[in-house]
């Protein structure tokens, strides 16, 4: 049986459903896999719990009652003062602060799986540099999740590139958010300003839905396929159109913004009324590989393309390749949601186990 030592640092929606997930999947991986999966800390920004060999069920209430303030190197002398081997980092945070301990954790025997995009989109000195260290202390980081949640675009998008196939284009509906917010807008006659909230009910949205119009989060996983391809690309390279109006971006408070949110309808009315016959609404990500073209745009696309039949929140991945010609291949479905993440993370986490000895 492979004992795997898990350290989950952030413990919000996506972190504790992975919990949840591999409670639930740890008795079918010993029988079938014979991997036991093992979870001996868990940390949120502040608070750290150790619990002696693995979490129970109750783990939310022993970490409410038993956690204590913490560093990165209480974690790693804990881990080290057990002699675990096998060790994972789970990077379930957003934070930009945590990925600056990848170096550390790699350094002292962990892995990382990570959900957290921005490793992966800081400069390339930085990128780099987590690559030679990765490298030099011969240790994996695996993140499917941060561009396509559950779907296997990045591995896709490894596979075809190391088999020698060239790339063309990838283009697509990146946001999940952004998808149910245009598939909703354009098939259905309410205000945007009512389906952007109805988004935000539904959790689809940043708390500051300002944070998925600005285009950041899409240029972020545009950049990250990027890189994957090989490109020397900094964020700043993408070319990104904003759908925030100045009057209503960074200058205006969050409840500014939402007291004032009905200044989008007229707008996209008019976008919407400009359209030509049997053509919708897309925010898209495009990437041009030959050209190092990087685009985040809202378009017009004919509704019967694999992109204008897109549905609720689904994200959509069209990879144009030379073998493929004219016919991309297309990666379709829940692009965003705690149970897609966590479950994209718990994926990453098996794969890895099984490559460990």
């Amino acid at each position: 049986m492979k004992k795997i030592h898990i350290v989950v640092f952030g413990i919000g929606n996506v972190g504790s459903t992975l919990i949840s997930q591999i409670h639930k999947a740890k008795k079918r991986l010993k029988q079938q896999q014979e991997i036991d999966l093992r979870i001996p800390v868990v940390a949120n920004s502040r608070l750290v719990f150790f619990e002696n060999e693995t979490l129970s069920n109750a783990w939310e209430s022993d970490f409410s009652e038993f956690s204590v303030p913490y560093t990165i190197e209480d974690v790693i002398q804990y881990i080290q003062g057990k002699n675990y081997d096998n060790l994972i980092a789970i990077d379930a945070t957003a934070s930009s602060g945590f990925v600056q301990h990848y170096e550390s954790l790699i350094q002292n025997g962990f892995h990382i799986v990570s959900a957290n995009k921005i490793a992966n989109t800081l400069g390339l000195d930085f990128y780099e540099n987590l690559r030679q260290n990765l490298k030099d202390y011969n240790k994996k980081f695996l993140y499917e999740t941060n561009v396509g949640a559950g779907l296997p675009i990045i591995e896709t998008i490894k596979s075809i590139y190391n088999s020698g196939d060239t790339i063309q284009k990838i283009r697509g509906v990146f946001s999940g958010s952004l998808s149910y917010v245009f598939n909703t807008f354009t098939s259905e006659s309410e205000p945007f300003s009512t389906v952007l909230s109805k988004a935000e009910n539904l959790g689809l949205t940043e708390p500051d839905a300002r944070e998925d119009l600005s285009g950041n989060d899409v240029a972020r996983k545009l950049l990250i396929l990027a890189r994957e391809l090989n490109l020397k690309v900094e964020f700043q390279n993408v070319n990104i159109e904003s759908l925030v109006p100045k009057q209503l971006n960074g200058n205006t408070t969050l409840n500014q913004f939402k007291s004032r949110v009905k200044e989008l309808d007229l707008p996209f009315h008019e976008k919407k009324l400009s359209l030509p016959k049997d053509h919708v609404l897309r925010y898209v990500g495009e990437l041009n590989v030959a050209d190092e073209i990087l685009e985040v745009k809202l378009i017009s696309e004919d509704k019967n393309s694999a992109l204008g039949q897109l549905k609720g929140s689904d994200s959509i991945f069209e990879v144009f390749t030379e073998s493929y010609g004219n016919q991309p291949l297309v990666i379709q479905g829940a692009g965003a949601g705690k149970e897609v993440t966590a479950r994209g993370l718990l994926s990453d986490i098996i794969k890895l186990s099984n490559h460990l000895n």
